[in-house]
């Protein structure tokens, strides 16, 4: 539901189901799917791959049994009149904190997504995951001048996610994103040192480093990591993990979508490459276990590697400290968007804000600036992380292949050393 100027701009309430069947071989793979539930439609589908048919693990006992329960929609299934409310009580929060404000625009979703899997290896779970988050843009006008910020949150939760709390948390971003933009300019660019701001600076992590280590692009020789295995990749003070069991995190996994147990996996270890986010066909590949990183979009897509919750481990240094070593140089602080080259790992991100930093101090505030750099190079230049590692929570959906799924990232605040900034 989105409401703009105090109506309800859209709303809609949406159920898709289905099943959908993988036949494999080595690392070959058939996918059929269907909206068919029925014993015919589900024998016609898995016929079509001249695959086992999937009926008789379908009613095992293991796949009766929830894993999750108590979600609830807000106010309850069916319902919009407690999200029109939340909502306007968004909009209220808003105008009440800053009367130079003139546009509200708020947006919440909640998904729930149930999951039954079952593989002819005696493999089945019953899964539940909900999904809920908020979105808050405004608009805001001063001396005939007008800005526009936003901020997002999105959760692994039902209604327990949409508290006063949050609603303050949100809006109160927004306004300090937006309040921003009125004093701050851009600067001639040039090579510099950039430190990265902790949390969500985490999406360069994510994008220029983490998908290069996803094992599909490994194992086609696509990945600039692949053959790295092993070896000293950056400075060993620098660890990176995937995690799927962070609570409540949008990329939490209790099982992956192969029926792989969410689990933690350390992706550079003291600055070595420790190991690779494998599906089940990559690992069978590999010859090595999987990391429980096989998700798909939903009934209609065939499982890939994906990331879940992607982040630095915190090193040593306080943030001031990283700060003051830098005689001048560029502090980010949010992201909007950017573009990587798997293969040469080549990237440019899009840095909504930020601050110039002189003799080891924040001065001019700046935005919209395009940072350039190599995610391999970028990764052996970090000289100095901080101590005060954050996990964002921002709404973050990650698309490959078609496949949108929700993930999060983290930083601490990291020194590298020198990136093009333009």
């Amino acid at each position: 539901m989105v409401l703009q100027d105090g109506k309800v701009s859209q709303a809609q309430q949406v159920c898709l189901y289905g099943a959908g069947i993988r036949s494999v071989r080595g690392t070959e793979t058939g996918y059929a799917y269907t909206m068919d539930l029925s014993e015919e439609g589900l024998k016609k589908a898995a016929k079509s791959l001249k695959a086992p048919s999937p009926l008789p693990l379908w009613g095992s006992a293991s796949m009766q049994t929830p894993l999750f329960s108590g979600f609830e929609a807000l106010p309850q299934r069916g319902s919009g009149e407690g999200a029109y409310r939340f909502l306007l009580d968004v909009e209220a929060k808003a105008y009440a904190l800053d009367a130079s404000i003139v546009k509200v625009k708020a947006y919440i979703s909640q998904r729930m997504q149930e999951v039954q899997y079952a593989a002819t290896d005696g493999t089945a779970f019953h899964d539940f995951r909900p999904r809920s988050s908020l979105s808050v843009s405004i608009v805001m006008e001063r001396g005939g001048k007008t800005q526009m910020g936003y901020a997002t949150r999105m959760m692994q939760m039902g209604k327990e996610f949409f508290t006063d709390a949050l609603i303050d948390e949100v809006v109160r971003e927004a306004i300090q994103r937006t309040d921003f933009l009125f004093s701050a300019s851009q600067i001639e660019g040039g090579e510099m040192p950039v430190v990265m701001a902790a949390g969500s600076s985490g999406i360069l992590l994510h994008e220029a480093i983490g998908h290069a280590f996803e094992a599909d692009f490994i194992r086609t020789g696509d990945s600039i990591f692949t053959g790295k295995l092993g070896q000293q990749i950056c400075h060993p003070s620098i660890s990176i993990v995937d995690d799927g069991t962070l609570p409540d995190d949008a990329g939490m996994l209790r099982y992956d979508d192969e029926g792989v147990p969410g689990q933690r996996t350390i992706l550079v270890h003291e600055g070595k490459l420790n190991s690779y986010l494998y599906d089940r066909i990559n690992a069978k590949h590999f010859g090595v276990k999987p990391t429980g990183n096989g998700r798909r979009e939903s009934f209609r897509c065939t499982p890939i590697p994906r990331m879940r919750s992607t982040y630095m481990l915190p090193g040593e240094a306080k943030e001031e400290d990283i700060i003051r070593s830098v005689k001048r140089g560029i502090y980010a602080q949010s992201f909007t968007n950017g573009q990587v080259q798997i293969g040469a790992g080549d990237f440019t991100f899009f840095m909504k804000t930020g601050y110039l930093i002189e003799d080891g101090r924040l001065t001019q505030p700046l935005r919209d600036l395009n940072i350039i750099g190599n995610g391999p190079e970028a990764l052996r230049r970090i000289s100095m992380v901080g101590d005060n590692l954050r996990i964002d929570h921002s709404a973050s959906m990650c698309g490959k292949e078609g496949q949108k799924v929700a993930v999060s990232q983290g930083l601490p605040t990291v020194l590298i050393d020198k990136l093009i900034v333009g």
